[in-house]
């Protein structure tokens, strides 16, 4: 199993090009499902995750030929619609796949994704919407089972709360059902954007992209022209990457970013003292001797994201003052406190919120990350931290960070990966 071993502080410089959303990419592959013709997919992100899901498209019949950063996915051929445990269990993003299943074939089974390490987060929501468009659900030995021998049809589906998965699941079931599809309280991600862009550039006509109500009209079963495209730059990859700018005092540029999908964490970075500048595609921050404490609430996009909320708190340990972190998305979410208390951090967690108390002097430890995002955490206090730091268990960093151990070494952080 491989760990980091990061030597620190480390004063870093330089740029750093920002990925592939996996976010985006997982359900735009599953999208894939959709098309008439083989789908080339660019700028993908070299990432677990990714190739959990090519792995399960190949599964059910898919051809897929992967070169560098670039994917070309061949559904003509699917001929299984079962979507098996085995490769489910690993990436509860699997479920992806229900909606298009269901809206080409009329049937599918997917196995429950279960539990993950973050907490709950059930897929009732997709069952019943898809139920709203005319499905038969039943769940049996561990599967979903979802029948519409006739095709779905149009509905108006009301999230009783904000789903990413959930939105593009039924997104793209309603892009080949029959009429209109309208969904209330959709999720306004970058990710469920290009989704929409994609789909809306491929025949399926859309209304209200980018707001909280969704207008699908289907195509009646009738597969998509889908062209050639590139994946949205990773937002979060880019916070993470800027957080580590902050906590080590050092001025980096990002490249190949979209700055304005970054508008909350940039906000919360300058207001804790740093500066920031940005063109279309590159954001440079330029760093402040002294930070200033902050109060983050996570809430769903355009808010301060989930999925910096462990490297804010990593940051906020260095911050001249108390900080208050909660969390309003996940109950399980602050798993990595802990491991950072090793390092030397002064957090005390009530509830669904983090009070930080800095800044706290950081020393090397052995620590083990969690999650995707706490594992960045780790890093990023281990680049602060005076001494050694091994941080184990980093598939989960694998899963959502392309070369992260070759990024940072790029500009200077003493990483390496190693065998245990």
């Amino acid at each position: 199993m491989d760990y980091f071993k990061i030597n620190g502080p480390k004063t870093l410089g330089g740029s750093v090009p920002v990925s592939g959303a996996k976010n985006a990419a997982l359900p735009l592959i599953a999208m894939t499902i959709l098309a008439q013709a083989p789908v080339t997919i660019t700028n993908l992100p070299h990432v677990v995750d990714i190739k959990t899901l090519l792995k399960l498209l190949h599964n059910l019949g898919a051809d897929f030929t992967l070169e560098g950063n670039s994917v070309t996915i061949d559904t003509c051929c699917l001929g299984n619609t079962k979507a098996t445990y085995d490769i489910v269990k690993t990436m509860r993003a699997s479920i992806l796949v229900l909606g298009p299943l269901l809206a080409r074939f009329g049937h599918c089974e997917v196995s429950l994704p279960g539990g993950c390490a973050i907490g709950q987060r059930p897929i009732d929501l997709h069952l019943k919407a898809l139920e709203q468009m005319g499905a038969q659900i039943s769940i049996h030995a561990g599967y979903v089972r979802a029948e519409a021998p006739d095709g779905l049809h149009g509905a108006h589906i009301l999230f009783d709360k904000i789903t990413v998965t959930g939105t593009a699941n039924v997104v793209m079931a309603a892009a080949l059902a029959k009429g209109k599809t309208v969904i209330t309280n959709a999720a306004r991600e970058p990710e469920v954007v290009q989704l929409c862009e994609v789909l809306n550039n491929s025949g399926v006509a859309m209304e209200g992209i980018g707001s909280s109500e969704l207008t699908v009209y289907g195509t009646d079963r009738r597969r998509l022209a889908i062209k050639p495209f590139a994946v949205i730059p990773d937002r979060i990859e880019a916070g993470t990457y800027l957080c580590a700018a902050a906590i080590t005092r050092s001025p980096v540029t990002l490249t190949r970013v979209r700055p304005d999908h970054l508008e909350a964490v940039l906000g919360k970075l300058e207001e804790m003292g740093v500066s920031i500048d940005t063109t279309d595609s590159t954001i440079t921050l330029r760093p402040s001797e002294t930070l200033k404490p902050v109060d983050i609430t996570t809430q769903e996009y355009p808010a301060f994201p989930t999925d910096m909320q462990a490297q804010f708190l990593a940051l906020c340990t260095q911050a001249e003052g108390t900080s208050t972190i909660e969390e309003r998305l996940f109950e399980n979410r602050f798993m990595h406190v802990s491991e950072l208390q090793r390092l030397g951090a002064d957090i005390t967690l009530k509830g669904s919120t983090a009070t930080v108390k800095g800044p706290s002097p950081l020393y090397g430890a052995d620590v083990m990350a969690t999650d995707l995002r706490a594992s960045s955490a780790l890093v990023l206090a281990a680049l602060a931290a005076e001494g050694e730091t091994d941080i184990h268990r980093i598939y989960h960093l694998d899963r959502g960070y392309e070369a992260l151990e070759k990024k940072f070494g790029k500009i200077g952080a003493d990483i390496a990966r190693l065998s245990e």
